[in-house]
């Protein structure tokens, strides 16, 4: 069962508020620790006749904001300000960060925010960052919000309290058209994963395969994914549809 939002008085807020200053003046929670940046641990493989090379990138915490939360966040008429653009054409890492507050009050800071804004505000996060904020993270596919836990987020210029969005990002694969046709599958079909890693070959099964025009071959897993696969090591890597392996043991 998900934990419910948050539920906090303003002065649960304004605490909060303090707290995410005092970490940003370099006292940072000792469980929660800091975060990340949305940096791609990628590895690329032969392009196996495919458009694109294959390539897996390790996602890093991170949060999609609403033009209406951001303006919440960093003030009135604020934009998002590109810092590096993504593997995908049209998509960045913003140099704008938020405080990602759960149920225990506990604070990851510096979560990076990406761009461009969505509809919906939407906070993707690895298992063991749900263990430390105490939220029981639910795996979906990115848009997919309902019964999900909510957070509060701490930008500059205020506090945005979530009743949904906080989310572990299902691992998935991108394709275009061209890719799609290749591998014969269609979106929605699950695919499997094989990297071999240092002599230590792991298997990650049922990415789910996502569609679009002008779309690169990307394969997206979480933090926690990458380190348990060593995937910064790997030497080879594979995508595959259930039972159509011919990798050997």
């Amino acid at each position: 069962m998900n934990q419910a939002t948050p539920d906090m008085r303003r002065e649960d807020i304004e605490q909060v508020v303090r707290d995410v200053l005092l970490q940003q003046q370099g006292v940072v929670d000792p469980i929660a620790g800091s975060a990340a940046p949305v940096v791609p641990g990628a590895v690329s493989g032969p392009d196996q006749q495919s458009v694109h090379p294959l390539i897996v990138n390790a996602s890093a915490r991170h949060v999609h904001l609403s033009p209406e939360h951001l303006e919440v966040l960093f003030g009135p008429g604020a934009e998002l300000e590109v810092d590096r653009e993504l593997y995908q054409d049209g998509y960045y890492a913003a140099r704008q960060t938020v405080a990602v507050v759960g149920p225990r009050r506990r604070v990851i800071p510096n979560v990076r925010v990406l761009g461009p804004c969505r509809g919906a505000t939407q906070v993707e996060l690895s298992f063991t960052d749900g263990i430390s904020l105490g939220i029981d993270l639910p795996v979906r596919i990115s848009g997919d919000h309902h019964q999900t836990a909510g957070c509060v987020l701490v930008g500059p210029a205020g506090v945005v309290q979530l009743d949904s969005g906080v989310i572990r990002a299902m691992r998935h694969v991108h394709m275009g058209p061209a890719d799609l046709a290749f591998y014969g599958v269609t979106a929605g079909d699950a695919m499997h994963l094989r990297i071999n890693a240092a002599g230590c070959t792991a298997v990650l099964e049922d990415l789910v395969v996502r569609d679009g025009e002008n779309i690169k071959l990307e394969v997206h897993i979480d933090t926690d994914e990458a380190n348990a696969v060593h995937l910064e090591a790997a030497e080879g890597i594979e995508l595959f549809l259930p039972g159509a392996c011919d990798c050997h043991e």
